[in-house]
């Protein structure tokens, strides 16, 4: 059971129209790169570098090293929380 310190965590890791952006495709394209998230999105390499790391540190997104490639997938948090945006825009 998550405590309500937590809770804010993670609601503040998607309190941005990019991040939602960004946990979207991600919940689409597992294992995507940042370069192919900056390309898809038309945004700054840097911008969505600092919004996948916020996503990160809110433990809604995983890192996975390939070599020298990140591939960014989604937590299990994220995963909820992709359900629950998807729910929500329905409403």
């Amino acid at each position: 059971m998550k405590n309500s310190k937590q809770i804010e965590k993670h609601i503040k890791g998607v309190a941005n129209h990019r991040r939602i952006d960004i946990l979207l495709l991600i919940s689409k394209s597992q294992g995507i790169t940042l370069d192919d998230i900056a390309k898809i999105l038309n945004c700054n390499f840097k911008t969505i570098s600092g919004h996948t790391l916020k996503l990160v540190n809110a433990g809604l997104v995983d890192k996975n090293y390939n070599g020298r490639t990140i591939l960014h997938s989604l937590s299990p948090y994220g995963k909820i929380f992709v359900k629950f945006i998807e729910n929500f825009k329905k409403l």
